[in-house]
């Protein structure tokens, strides 16, 4: 840059230079029309001194102007060259702050993320630390309710429950145990199986079994509801007279119970309606769809049988009015006959007296017709069978879904709520196939039936064709 603006300088000057003869040169000259007068020599003497004293100053000032731009051009370097080195020195210092304050942000980032870690793992602890205050706490519940006589402490929102408390818990949790895990004889009531009250003695093995004896009646009981008991079956009357005389029978007939407090009640074998209620809304469509199944099972194999009935007995009676060429008599026998190989038949002995080509063409034509009545209902019970496992699956997604809707609302501690959704999923599935595998079997049995048909009708057109023409030459031997 300093040496472009020396250059520039340069120029200037040396164009001055130049144009301070040329001013003077330009004052000098004469105007038009003057005469020039001569000079006298000494006078031009005298002129010429003062040009060449000029001329010497002149280049004394571009010496001193060129030394003037020459200390300028050392002044700026240097001041440049300074530049460039606190330039320099900054640059280092600003990439070592640049450096420090990089390390500083890792550091920080790295800081930070250990201190989310450790908020996460205070969060889990905290989590954990509350959710074992809750089931603490429902321990203590628990306890009261099937503790008999012993009642939990109170406790605040979050408090958690003192040792003292916790270790009375347990002491009293395993005397319980100890005083139900004993086998106890009392004197109490229970119901007979007609459902009469009666007096007796009761065994109670723990808190999962008992056995009643009276005079009336002995046996295992079973919860009756309410507290009370009932006598299950009169088959565990002699093992529950053994166990009042003190005897151990082997094997001990039972019946162990969850609690008194619901009755139960004997189930007897589901039947046909009460499995398919079970199977809900979609059980009772696979049915109904079973149902038609069925009956068009029964009508088509009906078409297949009028259709099919007695092909070799048409063909016998009609034999010996082909063999002697008389068609009349024999379309008059298919008259009274039924069924598609009748008909066709019949369509061949009208078309004998035509070339084979367009005979064969004539009996195929019959046969396609009839195809139609011995098709009907083979696609529909097709259909049937495949979509019946479907409605199957359907059911099991329906079922599933349902068991998982309780499970989310009311928990897994009851199973009889998971039941319903468990029955829907298991029995239309079942129903399912139950429907689509007899019916993919009869429905493939049907259609083989058909196409034997099928075969049968073309078989008799050409039997019947082949006769006729064999026929044909001993009538004319004949006429002849």
């Amino acid at each position: 840059m300093m040496n472009r603006c020396t250059s520039h300088l340069l120029i200037l000057i040396g164009a001055a230079a130049l144009a301070v003869p040329l001013v003077a040169q330009e004052g000098e000259t004469p105007e038009p029309g003057a005469v020039a007068e001569p000079v006298p020599a000494q006078q031009q003497v005298s002129e010429a001194a003062p040009v060449a004293e000029q001329a010497p100053s002149l280049e004394q000032a571009y010496q001193r102007e060129f030394a003037f731009l020459q200390g300028q051009k050392r002044d700026l370097e240097r001041r440049l060259a300074e530049f460039e080195q606190s330039s320099e020195a900054d640059r280092q210092a600003l990439e070592a702050d640049i450096r420090m304050l990089e390390r500083r942000v890792v550091e920080l980032t790295s800081r930070g993320d250990r201190l989310d870690e450790q908020v996460f793992e205070s969060e889990r602890s905290v989590e954990a630390a509350r959710d074992n205050v809750n089931l603490l706490a429902n321990t203590f519940l628990q306890a009261e309710a099937t503790i008999d006589g012993w009642q939990a402490p109170a406790l605040e929102s979050d408090e958690v429950p003192r040792p003292d408390d916790i270790a009375a818990m347990f002491e009293t949790a395993l005397g319980e145990l100890d005083r139900r895990g004993a086998v106890r004889r009392v004197d109490g009531e229970f119901f007979l199986a007609d459902g009469a009250r009666v007096n007796g003695e009761i065994i109670h093995v723990g808190r999962i079994a008992s056995y009643g004896f009276s005079e009336r009646g002995a046996g295992a009981l079973a919860p009756a509801g309410e507290g009370e008991l009932k006598l299950w079956n009169e088959e565990s009357a002699e093992a529950a007279r053994a166990l009042a005389a003190g005897q151990l029978v082997s094997p001990l007939p039972i019946f162990i119970f969850e609690t008194l407090s619901a009755e139960v009640e004997k189930k007897g074998a589901k039947g046909v309606f009460e499995t398919i209620a079970d199977g809900g809304v979609i059980g009772w469509i696979i049915f109904f769809l079973g149902l038609l199944a069925a009956a068009l099972v029964i009508l088509r194999a009906v078409f297949l049988g009028r259709a099919g009935a007695s092909t070799g007995r048409i063909l016998d009676d009609i034999s010996d009015h082909v063999r002697r060429g008389d068609r009349e008599a024999a379309l008059s026998v298919l008259k009274k006959r039924q069924g598609a190989t009748a008909r066709v038949v019949a369509a061949a002995l009208r078309n004998l007296d035509r070339d084979r080509e367009h005979l064969e063409d004539i009996v195929s034509e019959s046969i396609l017709h009839e195809s139609g009545h011995l098709n009907r209902f083979g696609a529909f019970i097709m259909v049937i069978a495949a979509v019946a496992p479907l409605l199957g699956l359907l059911g099991t997604v329906t079922g599933m879904i349902s068991t998982f809707d309780v499970i989310t609302e009311f928990g897994t501690g009851d199973p009889k709520l998971l039941s319903g959704g468990i029955s829907i999923a298991l029995v239309t599935t079942e129903l399912g196939l139950i429907v689509a595998i007899p019916t993919l079997l009869l429905g493939n049995l049907l259609s083989s039936w058909a196409e034997r048909i099928k075969d049968d009708m073309e078989k008799a057109a050409l039997r019947v064709t082949n006769q006729y023409a064999e026929a044909r030459p001993v009538a004319d031997k004949g006429e002849a």
